[in-house]
């Protein structure tokens, strides 16, 4: 009986040591990223804020794609491409073997179909989006033609230096069977050829992607991709904390000393192309211009009452310098000429006297709802530009709206002066000067120069720039026009801030790009590489 036994226990421990020794199946891995805000859309053509493409950046590609960390252009969906003698007609040679999420083919018919619904008003889909993001970098596009099934040839409109490096941020190439099947609904059923693939979108809450099995490039190290809407920075801190997500963005510049004691925690760090400023409505035909704000010296005498250093020392908390210019010191053209308008009070009465304004006045103080890269905490800089304000008189009631809302009312011109600001979509000048304060992005409705600024000598000298190869020219001409700026004060620049994005110490290559978009796929958790 006892022989039976030892038999039956050494075949047990066989088996069992047998069993052990057979590979585990891998585990499905999740990575949740908390974010400050839900994304507007997920149209790559349509969604131009950070909250909308840095997630639609997984699920789209464009035919050219920023390096790793860097500002520098390389291939995506195109493999090579050519520029014509005039600087006019761009021809690019397509990748071939790529397939969109849906299984249907890539190629130049793809390309055709998304970037005339943004450029064709005659286009059946035109009507479908205000193709905000691609109008803001892209708008000299004036055709796409297919040479073959795997050439395309874009024309523009006149020389366009910063061409190939605004097609990287807003020419993400869309699924034509998919707009044809969802059509209007198609923001919500969002497919390309990216590393990821849309599974899910529940409102304020969170938005699921997850590894695109047959993407073309380097599969992702990821299996489900989650973005889960934290508005609370403390509390997206604390669920960092506690292990329920991977990753947050905007930390509370208080908490990074914490952050930087918890060996469970590594912070990624660096300076932003980025620029926050308080924006004046000046345009004469919006809905929400007021009379003071057409006076210089009433925009002056905001310029000198707000304390911007204190602002920058109280909230940012060394996360950001004070900006004097629209321009960052991080990005080629800034202006150290220019001498900021310096915090005085009484100057700042002195000014609002003299354009008949001495009891001060009414008005609104617009602040945006949700963290920005450019703005952590808006709605405590709202409350210090107010109080700053009512010491010279102005009476500021601070507004704001949900981040959709708000987003179209200020493009519509409904506020009279806002808190705003920008990350660049590109690395070039003509992405802050251009984009945020030229005639030709004054569009009521649709406007990404919100202040409704109209400057015929700062159209003369953005357009010149665009057209010129040169970055030394080039940066002569940007330093012209933020004098003629400083000088019309179309807003009060306020602080440039820095990047920073905060993951678990297990996570690991995650990587920074300047632009401020997240990519996550060469991103890898613990032993997941």
């Amino acid at each position: 009986m006892k022989k039976q036994i030892l038999v039956f226990l050494v075949v047990v421990l066989a088996v069992s040591l047998f069993a052990g020794c057979k590979p585990q199946a891998s585990q499905p891995v999740t990575f949740i990223f908390a974010k400050g805000g839900d994304a507007i859309g997920l149209d790559p053509g349509d969604d131009p804020d950070n909250h909308s493409s840095s997630i639609w950046c997984s699920i789209f590609e464009s035919l050219v794609k920023f390096k790793p960390g860097s500002t520098e252009v390389e291939p995506s969906l195109a493999t090579s491409w050519d520029l014509s003698p005039e600087n006019l007609v761009w021809t690019f040679h397509l990748r071939q073997g790529v397939r969109f999420q849906d299984g249907t083919p890539f190629n130049a018919d793809a390309v055709v179909f998304t970037y005339e619904r943004y450029t064709d008003p005659n286009n059946a889909y035109h009507k479908l989006g205000t193709w905000e993001n691609w109008e803001w970098c892209a708008s000299q596009v004036t055709k796409t033609e297919k040479v073959d099934d795997y050439t395309v040839k874009i024309t523009l409109s006149q020389p366009y230096t910063p061409f190939i490096s605004a097609l990287a941020t807003a020419g993400g190439v869309v699924s034509p069977t998919s707009c044809e099947k969802w059509q209007g609904q198609s923001v919500i059923h969002p497919v390309g050829t990216g590393p990821f693939e849309f599974v899910e979108w529940l409102k304020g809450d969170h938005i699921t992607l997850e590894k695109n099995p047959n993407y073309w490039g380097d599969k992702p190290k990821i299996d489900k991709l989650i973005f889960t809407v934290v508005k609370d920075a403390s509390q997206r801190f604390l669920s960092l904390q506690k292990g329920e997500v991977q990753g947050i963005e905007f930390p509370n510049a208080e908490d990074l000393t914490k952050m930087s004691q918890d060996t469970n925690l590594q912070i990624l760090r660096e300076p932003g192309v980025t620029v926050s400023y308080l924006g004046f409505n000046v345009g004469t035909d919006t809905p929400g211009f007021q009379k003071p704000f057409g006076d210089v010296r009433v925009r002056e005498a905001i310029a000198c009452a707000i304390d911007k250093k204190a602002i920058v020392d109280q909230i940012f908390k060394g996360t950001a310098v004070v900006a004097k210019t629209i321009i960052p010191p991080t990005l080629w053209g800034y202006n150290d000429t220019i001498q900021d308008y310096d915090y005085n009070p009484t100057k700042a009465k002195e000014l609002l006297k003299a354009a008949g304004y001495a009891n001060g006045f009414k008005t609104q103080l617009w602040t945006l709802p949700v963290a920005r890269p450019y703005l952590p905490d808006p709605q405590s800089v709202a409350v210090a530009i107010q109080a700053d304000l009512k010491k010279v008189g102005i009476d500021a009631e601070i507004v704001t709206y949900d981040w959709s809302t708000y987003f179209h009312k200020v493009d519509n011109g409904d506020a009279p002066m806002n808190i705003a600001g920008w990350i660049a979509d590109y690395p070039d000048p003509d992405d802050f000067l251009y984009t945020l304060f030229d005639s030709d992005h004054a569009t009521v409705g649709t406007a990404s120069n919100s202040c409704f600024y109209r400057s015929p000598a700062v159209h003369s000298l953005n357009i010149q720039a665009q057209q010129i190869a040169d970055q030394t020219e080039r940066a002569e001409l940007y330093k012209q026009v933020q004098e003629i700026m400083h000088k019309d004060i179309p807003c009060v620049p306020l602080a440039h801030v820095e990047q920073i994005v905060v993951l678990n110490k297990n996570v690991k290559g995650f990587v920074l790009y300047p632009v401020g978009r997240y990519y996550f796929d060469t991103t890898s958790i613990g032993t997941s590489e």
